[in-house]
């Protein structure tokens, strides 16, 4: 059965656990509570049962259905049976592109019918499926993951806007490292991009140029086929194939995180000009009130729906 994390009372948790728990040994407000407002990562077994995707996504099953499907990685066009030899070790002539990922409603349409209900149950409410945030663009986004042995960010990210990140593996095994919330300064931010680690090679850290490294306290797991993480908004992470691997992602944007979601839009809508950051942070302040009242009316969102 599902055990209680308690959050820790200090700022930075060095002893933060992440569990894996079958979706069906954990309510929705068991999550909300005890992962999601105490900003602890959690890995869902089973939570994407309820998709037409799981136990159907396979390097060969998107080979017979859509190989001709084109993506960009680094400004290059790469089919999807190109992509799918590459990270098979198949084709050997060249680089596995990484990251290769295509946007599920523009690249792949037909897909969007296998990866619902996309809030799995507990990823809920979302305000990214109200229909006042799929106009534009918010940092958010439901894309396929594709990836080789080895591939991996050349650099660890934070997610942009405080959004929440739901990775589910649905092909292969991913290696993932998280650091407990508060250890923002032994990552060193880079300056002017604060959402990007300035180490160069996590796995191997120079602690003479980065010496408060020493203090930190990453967490590494595997994630396999059929679970899926949840990672709390703010929190540092990376990830990295240990094989061929094929993943699902999409974001959560409600109540808790909104306030941090409406600075985040006027800093970067702000640098492009001052009347754009008006525009955009006054057009998502009236987005989350109106969210916020479909919250309190109970109202259960269908993607593109309030």
């Amino acid at each position: 059965m599902f055990t209680r994390i308690e959050p820790s009372i200090n700022p930075t948790n060095n002893t933060m656990e992440v569990k894996k728990v079958d979706a069906a040994d954990i309510t929705h407000e068991q999550f909300y509570e005890e992962h999601w407002k105490a900003g602890v990562p959690l890995v869902f077994k089973n939570a994407t049962k309820l998709w037409g995707a799981y136990n159907t996504f396979s390097p060969d099953w998107f080979r017979a259905n859509y190989g001709d499907r084109l993506t960009e990685v680094e400004g290059k066009s790469y089919t999807m049976n190109e992509i799918m030899d590459l990270v098979e070790g198949k084709d050997t002539s060249r680089p596995v592109p990484y990251p290769c990922k295509y946007h599920i409603p523009s690249q792949l349409p037909e897909l969007v019918s296998m990866v619902k209900p996309l809030n799995l149950g507990f990823a809920k409410p979302n305000w990214l499926e109200s229909s006042w945030f799929k106009r534009g663009y918010w940092g958010s986004a439901l894309e396929i993951f594709i990836g080789g042995p080895g591939g991996k960010f050349p650099y660890v990210p934070k997610d942009y806007y405080h959004l929440s990140a739901w990775i589910n593996q649905l092909y292969g095994h991913k290696q993932f490292t998280v650091w407990p919330m508060g250890q923002e300064e032994y990552l060193y931010p880079e300056e002017g991009n604060e959402w990007k680690s300035a180490i160069p090679d996590i796995e191997n850290v120079d602690l003479s140029i980065y010496p408060l490294y020493a203090n930190a306290t990453p967490i590494t797991f595997v994630v396999g086929p059929g679970e899926t993480l949840f990672i709390p908004f703010g929190m540092w992470h990376t990830a990295k194939s240990l094989e061929p691997t094929i993943s699902v992602a999409f974001d959560l944007l409600n109540e808790r995180n909104f306030p941090k979601f409406v600075k985040d839009v006027w800093g970067f809508k702000s640098r492009e000009s001052k009347l754009k950051g008006v525009v955009a942070t006054g057009y998502a302040a009236v987005g989350g009130m109106v969210c916020r009242i479909g919250d309190a009316m109970g109202v259960e969102r269908v993607s593109g729906h309030l």
